[in-house]
């Protein structure tokens, strides 16, 4: 077992030890070496203390994929604020509702999105600061204050209180604030250095938004314990991820199913582009078996499937290191973590047999006892502790007699569509509000390429006509492009069972019949 280093602002501390002038971050601006990225962290910590951040406060950050993200979140937890992500892709009204839930005081961002936070601004009271980071145009403020270099106060960080807010859909229509610490955050990267051997010659590439905080805890935080690279890709299509892998000489990439499939099989990307890649790691969604020998097939690489949850947070299960994989499995747990698969009374299930899986930490091993659950939820400016044992996910699946995860039904009724966790109850909120809609069901059909895709039926109001075009346009103005539905059906009524209650399993049937243009 490596050395869990205490708090964020101390986990570069071996690195600048043995290797200072070694790379630490490349992006797409620059490199920053281990000595460099910690003056930058520095000053940071400096900047944000200057514009009144302090313990406990909350740091919004809507940035793009580059040096700024890093350097921002490492000086935020030197400080013992509390970083809260805030992903490009969400609409106004869903950016607005993070920053005001979460009660940020400071938002670092773009000019587009500052431009969209100042027309709601009015509903925002705690937010006394948005500072644009490489404005298009006008004064740099971010970077004049990480150039003023004021002085942070020397805080004593608990490792064990709030340190991020990262954000969920809920099932009850509006996203919820999943807490951790800086323990939880630093735990997954020590664990993944020490079972896979990864070391100074460790070159870990991301192209999904940072502004995800598991992403944050699977890149700057994994590598540095490393003491190896992390390249923040700024691309997300096939041949971009391409040309960052063979340009940086990436040795492990974790890409999303969809991603993963235009690799594959839109035959742009050549097996020299990936021929120093030695992982390549399936998340977001599940990775069906055919994509998995199609990707093999194409590149010479087996993909290494995993299981995350934004409560662990991130890597649940893993594929160990080498060619090994199960059919219809997602890896074994790591060893910091006891998954259990329990019946509905919550008592453990026998090997092979289906039941919720539960999370609590490593009773026996060299990690036994480090793992600590997700704080609990952030409302009303506070962390709300959810119920004490273990973790209970509400996926279905099976641990078998050799310890092999495989999930048999998703999360309630997530539609994982590229990757990105759609719940249908965030959906029908908006479609609920649009004119003519009387009733309205979400719920995810398959796909070859994303996995699943978004599909509603609505029910018309009496005397109503609904338009398609108007339902899709009212979508997107209140969420996310990719939560937006892509297949649509109108019924005369959505299927209730007695209790009221949509009658799921009728509704893929119900779409083929009443299939419409969107």
């Amino acid at each position: 077992m490596t050395d869990l280093p205490r708090t964020v602002a101390r986990v570069l501390d071996r690195a600048l030890a043995e290797r200072p002038d070694a790379v630490a971050v490349v992006a797409r601006s620059g490199s920053l070496t281990y000595r460099e990225l910690d003056d930058a962290a520095r000053r940071a910590a400096g900047a944000l203390t200057s514009i009144g951040v302090g313990v406990g406060d909350r740091v919004a950050a809507c940035l793009p994929n580059d040096l700024d993200v890093v350097v921002a979140f490492h000086g935020a937890m030197r400080i013992g604020a509390i970083w809260v992500g805030v992903n490009a892709p969400l609409a106004p009204a869903e950016k607005a509702h993070l920053l005001a839930d979460s009660g940020a005081g400071v938002l670092l961002t773009d000019d587009a999105v500052a431009t969209q936070v100042e027309t709601v601004r009015d509903g925002l009271p705690a937010l006394r600061d948005v500072v644009v980071v490489r404005p298009s145009t006008g004064v740099d403020r971010w970077a004049e204050l990480l150039a003023a270099d004021e002085p942070a106060p020397d805080v004593d960080i608990d490792p064990h209180a709030p340190a991020g807010i990262a954000y969920t859909s809920g099932t009850t229509g509006l996203p919820r604030g999943v807490v951790h610490s800086q323990h939880n955050l630093l735990l997954p990267g020590a664990v993944l250095v020490a079972e896979r051997g990864y070391d100074a010659g460790l070159r870990k590439g991301d192209c999904l938004p940072l502004t995800i905080l598991n992403m944050m805890v699977l890149t700057t935080l994994l590598t540095a314990q490393a003491g190896g690279c992390c390249v923040v890709m700024d691309r997300r299509d096939a041949e971009g991820i391409a040309e960052w892998v063979r340009t940086e000489r990436i040795t492990v990439w974790n890409g999303v199913p969809a991603q993963l499939y235009d690799m594959a099989r839109g035959g742009q990307v050549k097996p020299d582009d990936l021929s120093s890649l030695t992982e390549v790691w399936s998340g977001g969604g599940d990775c069906p078996d055919s994509l998995r020998e199609a990707f093999a097939d194409a590149f010479g690489i087996a993909l290494r499937a995993t299981y995350g949850l934004t409560e662990a947070p991130t890597v649940v299960a893993m594929d160990p290191v080498g060619t090994q994989w199960v059919r219809g499995a997602s890896g074994r747990p790591l060893p910091h973590l006891l998954v259990r698969a329990l019946d509905e009374a919550g008592e453990p299930m026998p090997r092979g047999e289906l039941g919720e899986l539960s999370v609590s930490a490593a009773e026996d091993g060299p990690w036994a006892g480090t793992w600590t659950p997700m704080l609990g939820e952030w409302r009303d400016g506070a962390v709300v502790a959810g119920p004490s044992g273990p973790l209970r996910t509400g996926d279905l699946g099976t641990i078998d007699s050799d310890g092999w995860l495989s999930v048999r039904d998703r999360r309630k009724l997530v539609v994982v569509r590229g990757g990105a966790n759609v719940y249908p109850a965030e959906v029908e909120r908006v479609l609920l509000t649009l004119p003519g809609v009387e009733s309205a069901a979400v719920f995810g059909v398959p796909d070859d390429r994303l996995g699943e895709r978004v599909a509603a039926l609505v029910q018309p109001a009496a005397g109503s006509e609904l338009s398609i075009e108007v339902l899709i346009e009212g979508c997107r103005a209140e969420l996310a492009k990719y939560k937006v539905p892509d297949r649509w059906g109108v019924v005369p009524a959505l299927p209730r069972n007695a209790m009221g209650k949509v009658i799921r399993p009728a509704l893929p049937a119900l779409l083929k019949e009443h299939a419409v243009d969107g």
